[in-house]
């Protein structure tokens, strides 16, 4: 039996999975770093930890009694993130990523330039503080002797990627998130880079998603067989794919570090308005809409840091469930780095509201869990008014480990919840591609029937559902009522 390696380079941390020709994962590593803020807004990363914490989890997975069969290799990556090298390849500076929000003021000069709706039409998103080109227009501005030195810019696992295998690609999922890319017509937008005095030479060229990027080195990994890398897609392009969303019968809900609802778009005539992210996806020819909360597993991180950092999640969680729904009147906003969807805002913070003498630890972990909850809603609220039926959801990531936050969902989305039988998220996506590539199977469609299988399915509950609109509502009052009073705090920050 032949087998495949997925790899998602993550915010946090890395994994590398092994997976063999009919869909199983028979080994796995993961890797973890951590991001620099070194200043309120900001996020960066050293590219090079990318590249170590993918060579060494290749080491170690190729070193198993699997290594041997190994043929292919494929990644998913976080999106948007910055990554610049000069004519010699060399990194320039560190790379800004995607939760890095100091570029409000290069978004609103891009769009007092462009103009949104030229913007719209030329690559169907609105600039946001988290996207690639806000971050390249802030480098130019503010350190012109490194944008002088740019020769490619790249996203993290094309990095990675690079560095494996000597060569310079891009595919379309994580090109679309630079909002440089043309999502229609699949290329380049060089008319809006000529408007923003962006030379297009720094642009990498963009292959398929299966596409092969080259082969890795054998002498560096030790290898008596040929291994090739293909590019792989954005994250949340391989979480869709590994969790069998490739038509609108399901959406998507994944739970990582950022909070991420996704569905496939398969209107040619879409007209994007801006409200939600319209990308590429990485099975050819398709594409998908998108919202964001930017704060979700991270909202729960920063809480278990602060109160219990020497925990594991599972201990952290396990007395949230005697925290009654509504958390007794206590509200939790997921803005700790700003706000993607609905808000596009940057300067936003996060709050409890309804704090009292009665509230405990246990109310404040449910309390982040419905904000996270109530947060990744506003998407799916916007999907149905712009005409999504939206009756069945795969949940991944951290939420699709919880029982009771799976019930949640289901109550607050007002849905049927599926879990996946095989949970590896991005990664397993990634391997997906990477037998797609080796042409074990002659399309997506083929090696979704064949490897994607569903676990269990949370119903809502009717009188749950009902309360949760209540609190819905009262969540959404929450933003409008302190986004200046957060603004004002800016300061003192």
């Amino acid at each position: 039996m032949e087998y495949v390696i997925g790899i998602d380079i993550g915010t946090s941390g890395l994994k590398s999975i092994i997976v063999s020709s009919d869909g199983e994962v028979v080994k796995s590593d993961k890797v973890k770093y951590d991001t620099v803020h070194e200043k309120t807004g900001y996020s960066e990363m050293n590219p090079e930890e990318w590249y170590e914490a993918a060579a060494g989890s290749l080491g170690r997975l190729l070193g198993t009694e699997y290594g041997s069969k190994v043929t292919g290799i494929s990644f998913s990556g976080q999106m948007h993130g910055l990554v610049i090298v000069d004519k010699d390849g060399e990194v320039i500076r560190p790379a800004i990523l995607w939760n890095d929000t100091r570029t409000s003021e290069e978004c609103k000069e891009i769009i007092e330039n462009i103009g949104l709706d030229n913007l719209l039409g030329q690559v169907q998103n609105t600039v946001l503080e988290g996207f690639t080109l806000s971050k390249l227009m802030w480098v130019k501005k503010y350190e012109p002797e490194n944008y002088a030195k740019i020769d490619k810019f790249m996203m993290p696992k094309d990095y990675v990627i690079y560095r494996l295998t000597g060569n310079v690609y891009a595919e379309p999922s994580d090109a679309a998130g630079t909002v440089m890319f043309d999502v229609k017509k699949g290329e380049w937008s060089e008319t809006l880079m000529e408007q923003l005095g962006i030379d297009k030479k720094i642009c990498p060229e963009v292959i398929p998603s299966h596409g092969k990027s080259g082969v890795l080195d054998k002498e560096l990994f030790n290898l008596e067989q040929e291994i090739t890398l293909y590019q792989g897609g954005a994250d949340n392009a391989c979480g869709a794919l590994g969790a069998g969303i490739t038509d609108s019968s399901r959406q998507l809900v994944s739970i990582g570090t950022s909070g991420v609802v996704l569905s496939s778009e398969e209107e040619d005539d879409f007209q994007n308005d801006g409200s939600v992210h319209y990308f590429n996806h990485c099975v050819s020819g398709q594409n998908y809409v998108m919202g964001v909360t930017l704060s979700a597993g991270y909202s729960l991180a920063w809480l278990k840091k602060t109160l219990a950092d020497e925990q594991t999640f599972a201990e952290f969680m396990e007395d949230a469930e005697t925290s009654p729904l509504g958390a007794k009147g206590l509200l939790y906003t997921p803005f700790l780095l700003g706000e993607r969807t609905p808000h596009n805002d940057a300067e936003i913070r996060g709050s409890f509201i309804g704090l009292d003498a009665n509230t405990n630890t246990a109310d404040m972990k449910r309390a982040v869990i419905e904000g996270i909850t109530f947060s990744l809603n506003e998407s799916i609220e916007i999907m149905r008014k712009n005409g999504k039926e939206i009756s069945k959801i795969v949940s991944i990531g951290g939420g699709a480990g919880n029982r009771q936050w799976l019930q949640m969902q289901a109550d607050i989305f007002d849905a049927e919840i599926m879990t996946r039988t095989e949970e590896q998220g991005p990664a397993y996506g990634a391997a997906m591609i990477a037998a797609v590539g080796e042409e074990w199977f002659a399309d997506f469609s083929v090696i979704t029937e064949k490897w994607i299988d569903y676990k269990e399915t949370f119903t809502p509950i009717a009188e749950n559902k009902e309360q949760y609109r209540k609190l819905f509502e009262l969540y959404r009052e929450v933003y409008e009522k302190t986004q200046g009073l957060t603004a004002k705090l800016l300061e003192f920050k």
